[in-house]
């Protein structure tokens, strides 16, 4: 699976990396005890814009860390 910026939290935190990636590129939503009722609706691209984070070097990472 591709990670683009429309791919939900939820199912990057399913692959293999994706909570440490996230984590280490700042992803506020991990440790929010809110997002976790929205987790499966939060898109990736929305959190970094949301959140002023490099998107496109997220992205990267998580697509080369499967």
């Amino acid at each position: 699976m591709k990670i683009t910026k429309n791919t939900t939290l939820a199912e990057i935190l399913k692959t293999k990396k994706g909570s440490k990636v996230l984590a280490k590129n700042g992803v506020p939503c991990l440790s929010c005890p809110m997002a976790q009722f929205e987790v499966d609706d939060l898109q990736i691209g929305e959190v970094c814009k949301t959140y002023g984070l490099k998107l496109a070097k997220i992205l990267k990472e998580l697509n080369n860390s499967k």
